[in-house]
């Protein structure tokens, strides 16, 4: 298929070189006669091609007809951008687009050299892509020379606005020339970004570029259902089965990002870490790592991969699954980018089955429920991609031609394969044992009783080592959230937890002496991941004398009945349970002093 031929020649010539054969539906959009010198609001999902569309819309404002761009005076075009990395991104897209055009391009981005920028801007540029603020300080220390702007263009409009920029939005539009195109393109258009385009667009033309019902078409969903306790080891054989391929991996935290790509590096992966603690050209260095190859793996939070582009990224992993669908979509278009098909899978543990329904749903996103790939499935992968290396079937170069002769005289056929073998096998990190069994979609009702599988036996557990929470009734601690949360700081299961017994002012709970070190390892590199807790090793409570039930003030049992009027474990309608640290409980106020209770400590069981 040919590019249409309403494309400016010279851009023309750059996409051809660049391999494109035919355009995306945003791109197409652009090219339709009624679009000629009018304001567009675009709406077009992340990863539809939006930076070209956007470079092929302004073209005959900057041209005018011609096919290369005069020495540069004042800037012809300004774009604006929400990130760093996605000013920097969108820079790199348009150089080589308006190479032809011997257009100059220059950014203005924060966490940069401002006296570079500044030096730059005294040379000239025909464009600009900058942040709003880095942008705004040029304008008013005027460095930034306004007055020829022939096209303002504001990319991803929403993430500015949620990220607070509205004000200096409004200041950079309210400096252009009254006459400049503006070109707004958005995910979606909310109130503000329409009230924003009233404001500052005439007359615009709204473009709707992609169909809510074709959401990352190009995108292949799976929901990976795992025991919690083997979220880890399931990512890993995962990036194992999708061997050599580009991969984003989300985590929900910066704690959670740099654990994780700890535990990979120590694997033996190529990975790279992305979140909002690095310096800017730590988190540059991070992108041209993957940009260049020389890592396969990035683990990044929201925030840090917000709008950022990474080379044949073919798969993105939620090894935390996000709060909406929104974030869910955001994350997910790091992939399928302008053609390309792509692999999301959403690392789903147990007890969050209901969750990842309720995020899919808000996303209008089917997903495929599947196992984590088992060592056998990955050594099978692993074998099949060694038998079909495209390099086995090469022709033999000449310079290696008397070495090759050497080693078929002096070793066997089948120690030379031996060899091989071994290299390309010990080279791959050995994939973890993980969970066999049948996976119960997502959506499915569930099991009758009789097809359920059977409590975990607990009879093999004998006592173990004891630790302490620093959460107990004070703090509202209730075994509802501790149970999980002990599980979570150790990557342990129930099974492996023993007696739990709530104090006053802390939780002391029991470990299987087998897993005890190992929980505890995990603790101390990890933490608890709850602001304010911290496990630490302890004893063994002791037992205390309760006397009768009149003189223990008025304790409550705990069963799993709930309710508000009868016992239960949750904590009293309206209430919430401890966040923060020492006595800092959140949700309404109790009304009044809370009697203290007497008498020791409560043990519940399971």
């Amino acid at each position: 298929m040919t590019l249409p031929s309403t494309i400016a020649p010279a851009l023309a010539g750059a996409l051809k070189a660049r391999g494109y054969e035919e355009l995306t539906s945003v791109q197409e959009a652009m090219l339709t006669p009624d679009n000629d010198g009018r304001d567009l609001l675009v709406s077009a999902q992340t990863g539809s091609g939006k930076t070209v569309a956007f470079g092929i819309a302004m073209a005959p404002d900057l041209l005018e007809q011609g096919d290369r761009l005069e020495a540069p005076r004042a800037p012809l075009a300004l774009i604006i951008a929400p990130t760093r990395e996605l000013a920097l991104q969108v820079a790199r897209e348009l150089e080589w687009l308006y190479a032809p055009t011997g257009a100059r391009i220059t950014t203005c981005v924060g966490g940069m050299d401002i006296r570079t920028e500044r030096r730059n801007l005294e040379r000239g540029a025909h464009i600009i892509v900058g942040t709003p603020g880095r942008l705004r300080d040029h304008i008013t220390r005027r460095a930034l020379n306004m007055s020829d702007l022939r096209a303002v263009v504001l990319d991803e409009a929403d993430e500015m606005l949620d990220l607070g920029f509205r004000e200096d939005l409004e200041f950079i539009l309210g400096e252009a020339p009254e006459d400049r195109r503006t070109l707004m393109f958005s995910a979606t258009v909310s109130k503000s970004i329409a009230l924003l385009a009233k404001r500052f667009q005439k007359d615009a033309l709204r473009i709707t570029a992609t169909a809510s019902h074709e959401k990352h078409a190009d995108i292949t969903y799976q929901a990976m259902i795992v025991p919690p306790h083997e979220r880890e080891n399931a990512i890993i054989n995962t990036l194992l089965y999708y061997d050599n391929v580009n991969t984003i991996i989300f985590a929900s935290t910066r704690e959670g990002v740099k654990h994780l790509a700890s535990r990979l590096s120590n694997r033996g992966f190529s990975v790279v870490a992305l979140s909002g603690e690095l310096s800017q050209a730590e988190r540059t260095n991070a992108l041209q790592s993957m940009r260049d190859g020389r890592a396969r793996v990035c683990v990044a939070t929201d925030v840090a991969a917000r709008g950022i582009d990474l080379p044949n990224l073919d798969l993105v992993i939620h090894a935390d699954l996000p709060n909406n669908g929104e974030t869910l979509l955001h994350r997910s278009g790091r992939t399928g980018r302008a053609g390309r098909k792509g692999t999301c899978i959403l690392v789903v543990p147990f007890s969050r089955r209901r969750s990842a329904e309720r995020l899919l749903q808000m996303a209008r996103l089917d997903a495929k429920s599947i196992a984590a790939p088992t060592i056998n499935a990955v050594q099978e992968k692993v074998r099949e991609v060694i038998l079909s290396n495209e390099r086995l079937s090469d022709e033999i170069p000449e310079d290696m031609q008397e070495l090759m002769r050497e080693l078929q005289a002096r070793y066997t056929p089948e120690q030379i394969a031996s060899a091989y073998l071994r290299r390309e096998i010990e080279s791959r990190p050995a994939p973890e044992d993980v969970s066999e069994g049948p996976v119960r979609a997502l959506g499915a009702p569930a099991r009758e009783r009789s097809e359920r599988a059977p409590r975990e036996d607990r009879s093999s557990f004998n006592g173990g080592a004891w630790f302490t929470l620093s959460a107990g009734r004070k703090h509202r601690a209730d075994p509802k959230w501790i149970l999980p949360l002990i599980c979570k700081a150790g990557q342990v299961s129930k099974g492996d937890v023993g007696a739990i017994r709530i104090l006053e002012n802390e939780t002391r709970f029991e470990i299987n002496s087998e897993k005890a070190k190992e929980y505890f390892a995990t603790v101390e590199e990890q933490g608890t991941g709850e602001k304010g807790l911290v496990i630490r090793t302890s004893t063994a409570p002791e037992q205390e004398s309760r006397g009768p039930r009149s003189d223990r003030g008025g304790e409550r049992r705990f069963d799993k009945r709930g309710g508000d009027d009868k016992p239960g474990w949750g904590a009293p309608k309206g209430k919430s349970r401890f966040k923060g640290g020492e006595g800092k409980p959140f949700g309404d106020k109790p009304k009044g002093p809370r009697k203290p209770r007497e008498g020791g400590d409560r043990k519940f069981s399971r």
